[in-house]
């Protein structure tokens, strides 16, 4: 009798959970905010010198970053500046691989258009272009969720997602989950590979995965690596487009450089390209043609 009596306890904590889960999935904001109290420690405590966490998972023909922060901006604020797509051209434009992008409306919605490539000057023409849907999945006075997502992708990537989640915290503060991921195929992680065994072999991410022999931390490399950076990249450009946001309209451009090159500088070992007058002088001009070119 005494077993009888755990598998019924078993399967009365079981089927509690279940409907514990089904909840929270069906309540994002509750979701997101125990995902936040799950995090303090982390939050409070990491290597970023920051109230931010990062996460990311690879396998064979998937990549994906995550990263969770508390921002010290409202919700209101987060939701204005973000709950429009146009707002998200000046967001992508920030990344350095970036060269172009435009907000439209079309009768299949509303779709960003991106031009990704070098990062360095280059021609749209010889920039691969990336088509994402922007769509408001959830908008509340408390939480919102926004997900850009593309299909198909440039030298064997597909499915992209870039999904920005984000819930009200008290003293005017804002928690956001940032999720980035993109499939590929066997070829375009070949040629990730030889990149970044060559050319690339010194990029590593931020995961720590042992320690040198000299005591200095062992970075995570190879394509978790690359997607990590990334992530990173996008976060640090919604960081700097909120920030900017308090600037006036003029300034805001500006600013928005500025801040989104200082922060990255902050992570050198993971994020430094090119000098600071370098990236300035190339996003002016990606920001002019950006007006004109259609």
């Amino acid at each position: 009798m005494h077993w009888l009596r755990c598998l019924l306890l078993i399967t009365i904590v079981g089927i509690s959970g279940i409907a514990d889960a089904a909840t929270a999935d069906s309540d994002p904001a509750a979701t997101l905010r125990a995902k936040y109290a799950a995090l303090q420690e982390q939050l409070r405590k990491n290597q970023f010198k920051r109230p931010l966490v990062l996460d990311s998972a690879e396998t064979p023909s998937h990549l994906k970053g995550d990263i969770y922060a508390i921002v010290d901006y409202p919700f209101g604020a987060v939701n204005a500046g973000l709950n429009n797509p146009d707002h998200w051209c000046d967001v992508m434009l920030l990344h350095i691989n970036t060269k172009y992008c435009h907000a439209m409306v079309e009768p299949s919605g509303t779709n960003l258009r991106l031009h990704i490539g070098r990062k360095t000057p280059e021609e749209l023409a010889t920039a691969p272009r990336l088509d994402f849907h922007y769509s408001i999945v959830t908008d509340t006075p408390q939480y919102i969720e926004i997900m850009l997502s593309a299909k198909d992708g440039p030298l064997g990537t597909s499915d992209y997602l870039i999904l920005l989640e984000a819930v009200a915290l008290p003293n005017a503060k804002t928690f956001l989950h940032l999720t980035y991921s993109y499939a590929m195929n066997i070829s375009a992680r070949l040629a990730m590979q030889t990149y970044l065994g060559t050319i690339g072999s010194d990029k590593v991410g931020f995961t720590v995965i042992g320690k040198r022999a000299n005591g200095e931390p062992d970075y995570v490399g190879g394509v978790r690596g690359l997607v990590e950076r990334n992530t990173m990249r996008y976060y640090l450009a919604i960081d700097a487009f909120l920030e900017a946001a308090s600037a006036a309209p003029p300034a805001q451009f500006e600013r928005r450089l500025q801040s989104w090159f200082t922060a990255t500088e902050r992570y050198s070992q993971q994020l430094h390209e090119m000098s600071r007058q370098q990236y300035l002088e190339m996003k002016r001009a990606e920001y002019v043609r950006q007006q004109t070119v259609y």
